[in-house]
């Protein structure tokens, strides 16, 4: 057989263990030294299990992913965001519909430290959601609302899904995060306007909160929003100035969220055990995963379907946006039946070369894949939100749920096509720092 035919059987077999339930780290390794001692023998498919692990694990860079994922352990487990809730709350809550914008308002401040959908939309939809019951919201639009702010986790910077793309295309993690911003931004308003929009086209699905708090009480309630902030501006902030390497940004963050948990009394043993015994889990995984992927990546290089493909599509007479439209839309299709680190490790070795290609910016890329990950993850069958939001609300069905995700989901699109046609909303800040 042909390298390129192994090569189409080891995507096959990767995908199908995958879809079986193994473990990503595990069928990457298994796929990558099958494949590379298939087609260079079985000394060179060992010896490159042994390179693969030390080579990823020894890179300098990826110590950014401990440290962050420390950072948002430290903020999210010490009850810090409850109070940010109940602070947006104050500001906003009185406006109709504004549980629901308090929440995708606390969801975007939240995301800025924790990085990761699941750990923003599990927060919020314990605080959020009973809170939002309390007032007769319809839990079809509480739940959306609290599924539509937990995407905000992988967009607004520091986001492990953007480090882990950087890791696995060499793009700079400190240009990737900071591109994440404006789109978050952007994203975070749409959300609210969206939810604005649903509630004057019917009211009844968001009753109207008590009057608007002093002034004295909103000021008051700030106190809970710094150490957010603070947390943020110093690390990604300092990226950005170029004062600190992604690196050591993660390290003054998970410094910096020690030191305000403990001075507001936050942390206790328990609570530190914990936030260490969790970034220690995801960290290993995190790093199976990519380990699993450089081999992988080899034994694709190896099988020449990513050069074959890059020189095929090159060669076409079409315009570009007409590929990456097709790209996108197989995106799309992946992303209602797999999770997005499986997605990435098992498409970008293939598809970026493609998109360097025609000319397209990597920073940006990253963006996009972001966008559609993001609505991977509100989609059925997986719509691994909606899941994660129905085992905190175990008395709403779960087709309810995707039912009232539609509308988010739709505006995510239409923010995917506006940021194709623009992408100077997504390389206009990491233009600044280069």
């Amino acid at each position: 057989m042909s390298p390129e035919i192994i090569g189409v059987i080891g995507i096959i077999l990767l995908l199908l263990l995958i879809l079986l339930r193994v473990s990503v780290g595990l069928a990457l390794f298994l796929v990558g030294f099958l494949g590379i001692s298939w087609l260079s023998g079985w000394d060179v498919g060992l010896a490159q299990l042994g390179s693969s692990a030390f080579g990823t694990s020894n890179n300098y860079g990826l110590s950014v992913i401990p440290l962050f994922i420390l950072m948002g352990m430290f903020m999210s487990n010490t009850g810090l965001g409850k109070d940010l809730f109940n602070a947006v709350d104050k500001w906003i809550g009185h406006l109709r519909g504004g549980l629901a914008i308090a929440t995708i308002g606390a969801s975007s401040i939240f995301a800025a430290i924790s990085g990761s959908t699941n750990a923003t939309t599990a927060t919020l939809a314990r605080i959020a959601i009973p809170e939002m019951n309390q007032y007769n919201y319809k839990t079809t639009f509480s739940t959306a609302a609290v599924a539509a702010g937990g995407t905000l986790g992988i967009l607004i910077p520091p986001s492990v899904i953007l480090i882990i793309y950087g890791a696995l295309t060499a793009e700079p993690i400190g240009h990737l995060l900071i591109a994440g911003i404006i789109p978050g931004i952007i994203m975070t308003l749409l959300f609210m306007l969206l939810i604005n929009i649903q509630v004057r086209l019917n009211p009844e699905i968001a009753p109207r909160k008590q009057e608007a708090p002093p002034l004295y009480i909103k000021l008051s309630s700030l106190k809970s929003v710094w150490p957010f902030l603070l947390v943020f501006l110093i690390s990604i902030g300092g990226i950005y100035f170029g004062v600190f390497t992604p690196t050591e940004a993660g390290g003054i963050g998970a410094i910096g969220a020690f030191l305000i948990t403990v001075i507001t009394k936050r942390l206790n043993w328990s609570k530190l055990v914990s936030s260490l015994d969790e970034t220690i889990r995801l960290t290993v995984m995190l790093f199976l995963i990519l380990i699993g992927a450089s081999l992988f990546g080899r034994f694709l290089a190896l099988s020449q379907i990513p050069m074959t493909l890059t020189a095929t599509v090159g060669s076409l007479d079409v315009s570009p946006y007409v590929i990456m439209a097709m790209i996108l839309i197989v995106y799309f299709i992946l992303g209602m039946f797999l999770e997005g680190i499986a997605i990435m490790v098992l498409t970008l070795p293939i598809v970026y070369p493609i998109i360097t290609q025609l000319g397209f910016d990597g920073i940006w890329f990253g963006i996009i894949i972001v966008m559609v990950l993001n609505i991977g993850v509100l989609t059925p069958p997986l719509g691994l939100s909606v899941y994660i939001i129905s085992g905190v609300v175990k008395d709403v069905p779960i087709e309810k749920i995707f039912r009232g995700v539609v509308p988010a989901i739709v505006t995510m699109v239409l923010f995917t096509i506006v940021l194709v046609i623009f992408p100077e909303i997504a390389t206009f800040l990491p233009s600044l720092i280069d």
